[in-house]
């Protein structure tokens, strides 16, 4: 719209100057020819300014008679000597300089400028001034007329294109704004009701309006958000039943198991009479009914965290009890497979606040791990604090993770190698409970390994389960894992330092004063 009102008001105001131009130049010429006729008609006798009134009088006297536009023009009759003295006729009358410089040079030339009327006001007006052929050297005519009726049209067309400009300005953002609202408030309509599907909020709709393209939008989020409710409650119910039926299997399983328990107690007490094949018969019903004792207590277990109802028993504690503790029980594993496993653990107490039962079964499953896939090789159990968590480092220099399995290996029943060997005779629940359990601490327990170098478990427990923690005390590091990846894991992570190294190669060396120094 500017565009267009400046490209028009430049047209119209050229034409209208260039019209007054065209008809000042035809006046020109005629007032050239009576100039010239009166100054030759006076004679030399008279003075320079009685000729000059004169010829300007016959000049307004004969565009009187001859012209309609004789009150237009108003004629200026100007005289320049050698020594630059001027002459005018009427003699208060100021012709630009500039003008005079071209009409002196021979031009017929024009010139828009403001001027004094007699009485001192200023107006706009069109100066168009020629040399003359007369008796009288350097005479020069100048035709004055007033513009002030084309500026005054000039700026009603500028008002005008103003208000029409400014008029369709608000339609079209009004029409703009209309558009949108038929486009942009369905949307967001629909965006505020995906968000409060995605909620949780399954009956959540879409209002459906007319038959156009917002409609049809409507009718198909509403299709899909039907279909998506009804696999959302069906996958619900689904997973109900499934930790209902494996919460009602465990417990109905706990009698009879509680029965061949006590027959197997009751064969094993007199394993001297059998003979050899009934005694490695009672060795075997023995320990699968201990694996099988320990599967259903997991089973129980993941079905109150199932279920939500998995309670914390907080207490105050040295955080290296449960260590102490998990590590007796697994003694007797790292003697049978001939693994050293190492400590790291402060002087002082480490005191937190938690479920001594659940961290010491969480130590328990990563160092019975450790042990288990060690290949024979040192494991290394490190404890670290910070003001506001404590961590609990479990590395062995084993088979190691291959990547994506830093988080499968918390998935349920999950194994690397199906046909490896369990020593432990984990029941494939162990892990995942453990990361239930540090997440009822508002804890976090994770994993990194390289294949065929080793791997590292971090647990990492606030001292107060309330309050949660912001920095973790070290950093997540496997064994042979670049420095580069691990100090960027750091950064994510806000740790307050690096991991404790251990040196693969060299079994029991520690480089954890080197790897803090770098």
């Amino acid at each position: 719209m500017l565009v267009l009102g400046f490209a028009l008001a430049t047209v119209v105001s050229q034409r209208i100057a260039q019209a007054k131009i065209d008809a000042a130049s035809v006046e020109i010429d005629r007032a050239r020819v009576v100039v010239e006729e009166q100054i030759d008609t006076t004679g030399s006798t008279s003075s320079l300014q009685a000729r000059l009134s004169s010829a300007r009088a016959s000049l307004t006297q004969r565009t009187q008679q001859g012209s309609d536009v004789a009150n237009v023009y108003e004629p200026v009759l100007l005289v320049q000597s050698s020594l630059g003295v001027v002459t005018s006729s009427p003699e208060s009358y100021r012709v630009p300089e500039r003008l005079v410089e071209y009409v002196t040079q021979g031009n017929v030339a024009y010139q828009f400028a403001v001027v004094e009327r007699p009485d001192g006001s200023p107006y706009n007006a069109l100066i168009i001034g020629t040399p003359t052929d007369s008796d009288v050297p350097n005479l020069q005519v100048y035709l004055v007329t007033n513009m002030d009726n084309e500026a005054s049209t000039l700026a009603l067309m500028r008002g005008i294109l103003a208000s029409a400009a400014l008029i369709v300005i608000v339609l079209l953002v009004g029409i703009a704004w209309l558009a949108s609202q038929q486009i942009v408030a369905p949307v967001r309509s629909a965006s505020r009701t995906a968000e409060r599907f995605a909620a949780g909020h399954l009956r959540e709709r879409m209002p459906v309006e007319g038959e156009d393209e917002m409609a049809v939008l409507a009718l198909s989020f509403n299709n899909m958000a039907d279909k998506l409710s009804r696999q959302i409650n069906q996958l619900e119910e689904y997973g109900d039943l499934q930790r209902q039926f494996t919460s009602d299997v465990s417990h109905e399983l706990r009698t009879p198991l509680t029965t061949v328990r006590m027959a197997a107690d009751l064969i094993a007490a007199d394993q001297d009479s059998l003979d050899p094949s009934a005694r490695r018969a009672s060795e075997l019903m023995t320990r699968e009914l201990d694996r099988f004792e320990a599967l259903l207590n997991d089973l129980l277990e993941i079905s109150r965290h199932d279920a939500g109802v998995a309670d914390l028993a907080s207490t105050r504690m040295d955080a290296r009890g449960p260590i102490e503790s998990a590590w007796a029980q697994t003694r007797h594993l790292a003697e049978e497979l001939d693994v050293e496993v190492q400590f790291e653990m402060p002087e002082e107490q480490v005191e937190i606040e938690g479920d001594p039962r659940r961290i010491e079964r969480i130590v328990r499953n990563l160092i019975a791990n450790a042990i288990d896939h060690s290949e024979g090789k040192p494991v290394h159990v490190a404890l670290f604090e910070n003001d506001e968590a404590v961590a609990v480092t479990v590395t062995d220099c084993g088979v190691g993770l291959k990547p994506g399995q830093e988080e499968l290996v918390f998935n349920r029943f999950w194994r690397a190698d199906k046909s490896r060997k369990r020593h432990s005779g984990g029941t494939g629940l162990g892990l995942a409970i453990a990361r239930e359990d540090a997440q009822l601490h508002r804890g976090i327990l994770d994993a990194a390994g390289v294949p065929g170098v080793g791997s590292q478990f971090r647990l990492v427990l606030p001292r107060d389960p309330e309050a949660g923690y912001a920095h973790a005390p070290v950093e997540l590091q496997a064994p042979g894992e670049p420095d580069d990846v691990a100090e960027a894991r750091a950064q994510a992570e806000g740790a307050d330092e690096i991991a404790a190294d251990v040196d693969c190669d060299a079994p029991g060396a520690l480089t954890k004063e080197a790897a803090r120094e770098a």
